[in-house]
């Protein structure tokens, strides 16, 4: 394996650790009832601005870009495309593969943990919710990320028109997290160890694509 290569999976694999570190810490307050709890009360009692509906529909709109099904079809026509416009199958077992870890591990995480929305004005685990960690976080992170990755590598854009997408994803990411404490659909913490889990599996794919050598790559 070339040199470059290496160094880029071991760094890859690195910073996925890190992400799933920061992911499990989250976790353990979460079922603990850490200090991070407290300021989820906070967020979540907070005064909400009564926007008019215009506003309400477009903070909607943004909150959509973390759904699984939108972020997932989206990253499977754009992965087919790259696949047959540059005749390689990477993208797209990428691209498949980077879903079904997620909804494997998102999935399972939330029915382990049990956690209850903040609409219903209380906080319990193990009582059969689905709000830890968010699915709109770690979708929002993960797939757009893995698109923009896949542009970047296999559709041969400059580097700057890849760090532009990796801004893209960041604001996105950001964007979803903020709509959601707005419109109070997670706790903090929810959205936090989304972010985190989501970042993690992304550095992962990518530490798998680099650890797999691949003529349509860029290096």
């Amino acid at each position: 394996m070339p040199s470059l290569r290496r160094r880029q999976m071991i760094r890859a694999v690195k910073w996925s650790s890190f992400f799933f570190f920061g992911f499990i810490i989250v976790t353990q307050q979460v079922i603990t009832n850490g200090p991070l709890i407290a300021l989820d009360a906070k967020i979540a009692n907070a005064g909400r601005v009564d926007f008019p509906s215009w506003i309400d529909f477009l903070l909607m709109r943004i909150d959509d870009l973390g759904l699984r099904g939108l972020t997932g079809t989206a990253l499977m026509i754009a992965a087919i495309y790259i696949s047959r416009r540059f005749k390689t199958w990477r993208p797209l077992n990428l691209a498949i593969f980077s879903i079904i870890a997620l909804n494997l591990t998102v999935g399972l995480a939330k029915l382990l943990i049990g956690r209850t929305k903040p609409q219903l004005n209380v906080d319990l685990i193990y009582a059969g919710g689905l709000s830890y960690p968010s699915g709109h976080a770690s979708n929002a992170i993960l797939s757009w990320g893995v698109l923009a990755y896949l542009i970047y590598r296999y559709a041969h854009v400059d580097r700057y028109r890849g760090r532009l997408a990796s801004a893209g994803v960041a604001l996105i990411s950001l964007s979803v997290c903020v709509v959601s404490l707005f419109r109070n659909t997670h706790w903090l913490s929810d959205l936090v160890g989304g972010l985190f889990i989501g970042a993690a599996l992304l550095v992962m794919v990518i530490a798998i694509d680099r650890f797999v050598a691949s003529n349509s790559q860029l290096s």
